[in-house]
């Protein structure tokens, strides 16, 4: 198998991959998955360049090849959208916890202090 069919294939698996994103509680396991996909396609892109690969717009698994890319891309950074809300909800959370635990810990009062200005 040529190396151009190699690439389509695991391209389609990690784009099918893609396809739907899983809970919080899943996704570490589907993050790992989509990262030993994309390190197998590194492979097989830098094997490629090194032979001189360069796109054709003629042959249709090229085509085919730059169109898996983009919606790999999109849908990678839906994923990335994704983790970057739950990290920001976990944060809002943590935040909103510490202040309910003490909500006066953000007053800055000066009671009790006396300045004399006098020499």
């Amino acid at each position: 198998m040529s190396q151009v069919q190699q690439l389509l294939q695991v391209s389609a698996r990690l784009y099918q991959h893609l396809s739907e994103i899983p809970h919080s509680d899943q996704r570490d396991a589907y993050i790992e998955t989509i990262n030993i996909m994309l390190d197998e396609r590194e492979g097989i892109i830098y094997m490629l360049r090194e032979e001189g690969f360069l796109v054709d717009t003629t042959n249709r698994a090229h085509t085919t090849l730059v169109e898996l890319d983009k919606g790999i891309r999109e849908r990678l950074s839906k994923v990335m959208d994704a983790v970057k809300h739950d990290m920001k909800d976990l944060q809002n959370q943590k935040k909103n916890e510490k202040q309910y635990m003490n909500p006066y810990s953000d007053v800055r009062v000066m009671d009790g202090m006396y300045y004399d200005k006098k020499k």
